[in-house]
């Protein structure tokens, strides 16, 4: 693994574009709950609460052209897509499980955090 070096992010550059692909908040998750089993639309969308139809459409139709999900066209009647994580994709199962655990883990404290900074800075957003 890559270490960072603060002095000399030279390659900051190359890894912007890639990241902005899989670090989108639909992004993350639909591969985190691809990362479970192969799913089909609706099961991803009722999984995530609050994606609508469109922005679960684009968002794996983005994934899939950047190679991180597989779209399986099933020969069922009526026809069924089933979308599955590719081999791209599986190298992010432990950096994004990694992250979701943290989130679990430190979710509450992320709210602590901001409800304590608002109440240092209500002032402030009163007089804006």
């Amino acid at each position: 693994m890559a270490e960072i070096d603060g002095n000399s992010l030279r390659d900051v550059g190359k890894t912007r574009p890639v990241l902005e692909h899989i670090t989108n908040k639909w992004s993350i998750l639909i591969l985190t709950v691809l990362c479970t089993r192969p799913s089909r639309f609706n099961e991803i969308r009722r999984r995530l609460d609050g994606i609508t139809h469109k922005a679960l459409a684009d968002a794996l139709k983005r994934l899939e052209r950047n190679g991180l999900v597989n779209r399986e066209v099933l020969p069922t009647s009526p026809v069924g897509v089933e979308y599955s994580l590719t081999p791209l994709a599986q190298t992010l199962q432990q950096p994004f499980i990694a992250l979701y655990d943290w989130a679990l883990a430190y979710g509450p404290a992320l709210e602590r955090a901001q409800a304590d900074y608002d109440l240092v800075h209500a002032d402030e957003a009163q007089e804006v």
